[in-house]
């Protein structure tokens, strides 16, 4: 029941984020792009043209209910780094910095959305770090520190996608979008945690599920003998 809990936290923290990412960023009267637009963009608490690191104009009317959104997702990866023990994870140390990491990047997010980057940018950017370099690094550790009934595939593709994921946060913060513009580059930087999280809750269910159906027939047949 505990892992049960921890795969959905994570499967509502991600799909709730993409949500109200999504009726954020309808509700601007000038069009928000995932290029030319932070994802921080959303939940600026003013009006006002910002210069850096790329010159725009900003103005989200439902920043509020993006921050609340942030802080949601925050929470509930938390509680998914603490609940999926045992069944996710090895008994190992690089489990457990994994999860600590993954928690960490959480906590990011509460820190990023109780302090928008227009209010108190130093504990914004804070959150950023927490979450596109200690959340990334987690990714690379998770790959070893995922349990055996994982596929070795996903094992590696998990540190895989952090590798990827690290890469794209020095370039965003080297200013090289390689076409992507500064939101893409963002967006490659800390999406991929989001992307694993609700992949392995979903396979993680998915599989519970399965011995779910296995486990009744065989219980009924025991019951019938």
């Amino acid at each position: 029941m505990r892992v049960r809990i921890g795969y959905s936290a994570w499967i509502v923290g991600v799909v709730q984020f993409f949500v109200i990412h999504g009726i954020a960023e309808s509700a601007w009267a000038r069009p928000y792009s995932w290029a030319r637009n932070n994802i921080s963009d959303l939940g600026n608490a003013h009006c006002a043209l910002q210069s850096d690191p790329e010159p725009r104009y900003i103005c989200s009317p439902e920043h509020g209910l993006m921050n609340v959104s942030f802080v949601v997702l925050g929470v509930l990866l938390v509680v998914g780094a603490a609940l999926t023990g045992g069944v996710l994870w090895r008994r190992s140390r690089a489990a457990v910095v994994a999860r600590l990491l993954v928690a960490s990047a959480g906590m990011g997010f509460v820190l990023a959305g109780l302090a928008p980057a227009d209010v108190n940018e130093n504990q914004h950017v804070l959150g950023a770090l927490f979450i596109m370099a200690a959340g990334n690094i987690g990714l690379v550790v998770a790959g070893f520190g995922l349990g055996e009934q994982v596929p070795a595939p996903l094992r590696s593709g998990t540190s895989l996608l952090g590798v990827t994921a690290i890469t794209a946060f020095g370039l965003f913060l080297s200013h090289h979008y390689l076409g992507l513009g500064m939101g893409g580059m963002e967006r490659v930087a800390a999406f991929p945690l989001l992307f694993w999280a609700l992949a392995v809750s979903v396979r993680g269910l998915t599989r519970w599920a399965g011995h779910m159906r296995e486990a009744v027939p065989a219980e009924r047949l025991s019951r019938a003998g």
